[in-house]
């Protein structure tokens, strides 16, 4: 806007309306306007006193064309802030008080644009005209800009990628404009999803997440939430989740996308592998196979084969880019949920933040903004800090994870629906809990923030072995063996030495002999 609102030049820079002249000037073309729409929209406004409220969440002063028009809305707009009346008097009045009167075009002009309209019936159908005609403007700067700027050699591709896309992205999101509605219609839509989770047999209203405790009290992953998964290194999120997404598309066909910023695509499907097949992580790993573990894996690896999972491991990946892969994905393939390993490997740099903090900021808002977007759940993994570790095992916190623990920015708490932590209290050689019971081989899955919902914790058992979570009453041997419903007691015993038909002995400790058994 070449003039602020108030009436200031602006001399640092020109205005689009400038640029786009300069542009049209060159080419020998008019830049997109309706200024006779703009003299409509304005000659209502002084005509009908309710006019106002009808383009207020359309028009900013900025989207008419000829300045003496944004100078004369800006003078509106500070009337109907102050709730004086909007005419023709007032608002010559206010224009003569800022001193921009005669750069309008004085009384006469004023008069003359109350003659230009009979009414304001057709007020808010003139508005968007001028809004469109804006929005045209714009994305002409943008590609001049853009053009301009892809010429100069000193400039990174990426970062002008960014930049561009997230320039974009800011026009798009001004031109959604979502009408406020009666309660009515979002009565029913909510009693219509009452009874669709009342004619399922598991009674959920949102995405499984493969674990029954968990959706005892989520009833499922939910629609436009934003769920934050944080744990210490080594507590297992990225085995979790992995763990979560295996059984959301195999068991539920449920479309799922995995960013994974930190692991490449082939070590992620390798830990699902062995997750699936059952055969241990060092033998997937160095393909040391029997002929039989061989059959059993090519009639096991068919499910996962043809499962709705989509990986992307780009690195480094900036949030604009997951936007935009994460709507083709939404698109083309039907993703009912997105899953980000982890959330401070992300970046933001298109939007330069002043901070790490404040990078992080922006990114957590861009994922909540993401999930309302596209209606699906968005599961982003998070680093704790070392609070957790400077605690000690006696004192009222322990080692449990805290909100207050969320690393590097407390914007994630804010924007988060749900705070998840991953527990488990046997690696910090805790191996009782408060009531005696053992802690060998088992994990908490906290909920510590629920908008929607109530706060527990969700025991589970983490086998090392296959890298994955289960339900704290079943384990699953490595290939050879089978499900067995084992007890705590029961896998205790074992481990002490339980006798010669005691059976195999699971394998709950941390990482095993091989590196790849160590959740991240």
């Amino acid at each position: 806007m070449a003039k602020q609102a108030n009436g200031g030049q602006r001399r640092n820079a020109p205005s689009v309306e400038d640029i786009v002249a300069q542009q049209a000037a060159l080419g020998g073309k008019m830049p997109p306007q309706a200024v006779d729409f703009e003299e409509a929209v304005l000659g209502a406004l002084m005509i009908e006193h309710d006019a106002f409220q009808e383009v207020v969440e359309i028009l900013l002063p900025e989207h008419f064309y000829k300045d003496a028009h944004q100078r004369i809305y800006s003078a509106m707009m500070r009337l109907n802030v102050a709730q004086a009346p909007v005419d023709m008097l007032t608002v010559a009045n206010e224009l003569r008080r800022s001193g921009e009167l005669e750069m309008v075009g004085g009384n006469m002009y004023i008069a003359q644009l109350t003659e230009k309209v009979a009414s304001a019936v057709n007020i808010e159908y003139h508005a968007r005209i001028v809004f469109q005609k804006y929005l045209q403007r714009s994305l002409i700067h943008l590609g001049t800009e853009m053009q301009t700027e892809a010429y100069d050699d000193a400039k990174d591709v990426d970062d002008l990628l960014q930049e561009a896309e997230n320039k974009l992205f800011t026009l798009s999101q001004g031109s959604m404009k979502k009408d406020v509605v009666q309660v009515a219609p979002v009565i029913e839509e909510a009693v219509r999803q009452m009874h669709e989770a009342a004619q399922r047999s598991d009674s959920l209203s949102g995405i499984p997440s493969g674990y029954v405790g968990i959706d005892r009290i989520t009833s499922g992953w939910q629609p436009s939430t934003l769920v934050i998964i944080a744990a210490r290194p080594a507590m297992g999120k990225t085995a979790f989740v992995l763990s979560m997404a295996r059984k959301m598309a195999i068991d539920h066909n449920i479309p799922i996308a995995m960013f994974s910023l930190e692991m490449s695509n082939v070590e992620l499907v390798k830990r699902m592998m062995v997750g699936e097949t059952e055969i241990t992580s060092d033998k997937i790993k160095n393909g040391r196979l029997s002929k039989e573990e061989w059959i059993h894996f090519d009639k096991s690896i068919g499910r996962l084969t043809q499962a709705p999972i989509y990986v992307d491991d780009t690195p480094g990946l900036s949030v604009f880019d997951l936007r935009s892969k994460a709507r083709i994905l939404y698109k083309k393939h039907g993703v009912k949920c997105i899953i980000i390993d982890y959330l401070q490997l992300m970046t933001a740099s298109a939007m330069r933040p002043g901070s790490r903090q404040e990078e992080v900021s922006m990114i957590s808002r861009s994922l909540k903004g993401l999930a309302k977007e596209l209606n699906i759940p968005v599961i982003a993994l998070s680093q704790l800090n070392r609070g957790v570790e400077q605690r000690s095992n006696d004192s009222a916190e322990g080692k449990r994870p805290q909100l207050s623990d969320l690393r590097e920015s407390g914007a994630i708490e804010q924007d988060a629906d749900m705070v998840c932590f991953i527990h488990r209290p046997e690696y910090y050689h805790i191996m009782e809990d408060k009531d005696g019971n053992s802690t060998v081989g088992m994990a908490q899955f906290i909920i510590a923030k629920h908008r929607s919902g109530g706060l527990d914790d969700v025991n589970l058992r983490f086998q090392a072995e296959l890298v994955r979570f289960e339900e704290p009453g079943s384990y699953m041997n490595s290939y050879g063996g089978g499900q067995q419903a084992l007890t705590q007691q029961t896998i205790v015993s074992r481990m002490n030495g339980g006798g010669e038909d005691a059976g195999p002995v699971p394998d709950f400790s941390m990482g095993g002999t091989s590196s790849d058994t160590t959740p991240f």
